[in-house]
């Protein structure tokens, strides 16, 4: 039984280990490669690539180029923001610059001054736009 517990243990401090934090206070200039999370509550300027989520939180601000699998924004964001799937921005958040999401999410009050292109949707607008060009043709 011990041992189970220590296996437990270990796969704990594994999964914590994985998210590293920018705290209050702190600024960061440069390039962040990592496969695991970020929660930024101080400041960094740069490129940040992840294969995890992004929590930008209510301090938090970044400027630059971001690429994650998700992302939480709370607070500034000024940049290049490149999200595969979801991107939340939450009532307190200030996002300016460009995104492409796969989803967007924002809360009442999330303030989205940006260029917003969504994964996907320009292909099945571009499909179905053809088909009634075409259609349109047909009848005239």
């Amino acid at each position: 039984m011990l041992s189970k517990k220590n296996k437990k243990d270990s796969i704990v401090e594994r999964s914590s280990s994985n998210r590293n934090v920018i705290g209050k206070g702190t600024k960061i200039t440069g390039e962040l490669i990592s496969e695991g999370d970020f929660r930024i509550d101080g400041e960094f300027e740069g490129t940040l690539n992840t294969k995890g989520r992004v929590i930008i939180g209510k301090e938090g601000f970044i400027n630059g180029t971001v690429e994650c699998t998700n992302a939480d924004v709370e607070g500034k964001f000024a940049g290049e923001f490149n999200v595969a799937d979801t991107l939340t921005a939450k009532s307190s958040s200030y996002i300016t610059g460009n995104i492409i999401v796969g989803q967007l999410a924002t809360e009442p009050g999330a303030s989205l001054n940006a260029t917003c292109n969504m994964k996907g949707a320009v292909k099945e607008l571009g499909k179905g736009s053809s088909d009634a060009q075409k259609g349109k043709q047909k009848s005239a």
